[in-house]
């Protein structure tokens, strides 16, 4: 009997496949190490795959997808409902397949290697970032021990730094001078890391197309613009704009029962955080800059801002801005500020 559907569960060695035929009857339930996952779908007349967007998932979506597999990435929360019993490998993979056959299903945008490699930059970026946050407040933290405040911006923490060490009539150890020292020269190197990370993203962005159609919002620059293209794959998993902007965490949560009047709340949150933090900082520095402008688009910001918090007004900014942006890779236009005023 042909295979019309399976769910393969993912892991480092060993890989659990679990398929059904037209009629949802289990025609295959089987276990393969790593080098013969791909001979065995070699083997399989095209059918619909579905895995986890976890880990190597991406991979094996460009792996299957050349054997002329449909395959779709679904998220692991969408998943564990459909688990029954006790949680194993087995029972993933038939959870899998029986998810990936629901019309009303929602998948995740599948990547390619030249988005994977953007993300990485990011990642390896945003890593360095927290490090250099964490090393800041050590610094502080040691300081503030021996009566030393430094104000909260990071500049104001390079010049204090550089006067500490060079300086020997503020009451420091020589060893708590000579770990300022090195402190200062940790924080330096992590600055070098970091501006070669944003100079590769400068790069990445001016030598995007998709990322300079994105770069003319106000309130998305080359970080962005370049975080969004890597973030977003094949645009057809979003129907509109709204759906895009709710798997950013952008939209309100709900909890309503009962019948009974909607209820709203903030945000959800869900979807990745990094992205959703880098469109709201990006709203907030728009809403700075609209003071004071004529031009329809700040008209509108400023009308927003006086109705409403600055921080929800931010939110409010960033939902629209990533309904722009899916309109704009949806349709390969160019940004128009005229028509997205007169939608708002």
């Amino acid at each position: 009997m042909q295979v019309v559907r399976i769910g393969l569960d993912l892991a480092k060695y060993v890989f659990e496949v679990h398929g059904v035929d037209s009629h949802g009857k289990v025609v295959v339930r089987k276990t393969l190490r790593r080098d013969a996952v791909a001979r065995f779908f070699g083997n399989l007349p095209p059918c619909l795959v579905g895995m986890e967007a976890s880990n190597g998932a991406h991979y094996w979506a460009r792996v299957l997808s050349d054997l002329d597999h449909e395959v779709r990435l679904i998220s692991p929360q969408f998943v564990t409902p459909y688990v029954k019993s006790n949680k194993n490998d087995r029972n993933d993979a038939e959870a899998i397949c029986e998810a990936v056959g629901r019309p009303s299903m929602r998948f995740v945008p599948p990547k390619s290697t030249d988005q994977l490699a953007i993300q990485a930059v990011h990642r390896i970026r945003r890593r360095l970032v927290a490090d250099r946050v964490r090393l800041v407040n050590q610094i502080r933290g040691l300081l503030s021990e021996h009566g030393i405040v430094i104000a909260r911006d990071i500049s104001q923490l390079r010049r204090s730094l550089a006067v500490i060490v060079g300086n020997d009539d503020d009451g420091l150890s020589d060893m708590v001078r000579s770990l300022m020292r090195e402190l200062r020269a940790e924080m330096a190197e992590l600055d070098d890391r970091i501006a070669t990370y944003d100079r590769q993203i400068r790069e990445i962005f001016r030598t995007s197309e998709q990322c300079q159609r994105l770069g003319q919002i106000a309130g998305i620059g080359p970080v962005t613009a370049t975080a969004l293209i890597a973030a977003v794959g094949n645009r057809t998993c979003f129907k509109n704009g709204r759906q895009f902007a709710a798997w950013l965490g952008l939209g309100p949560k709900q909890r309503s029962s009962g019948g009974q009047r909607a209820r709203l709340f903030g945000i959800s949150k869900r979807g990745d955080r990094y992205l959703r933090t880098l469109m709201i900082h990006g709203a907030r520095a728009a809403l700075g800059k609209a003071a004071g402008k004529q031009d329809p688009r700040s008209l509108w910001l400023g009308k927003l801002r006086q109705r409403r918090h600055p921080n929800v007004a931010a939110v409010a900014l960033a939902n629209k801005n990533a309904r722009i942006v899916w309109a704009m890779l949806s349709g390969s236009t160019f940004y128009e500020p005229a028509p997205s005023v007169k939608a708002a």
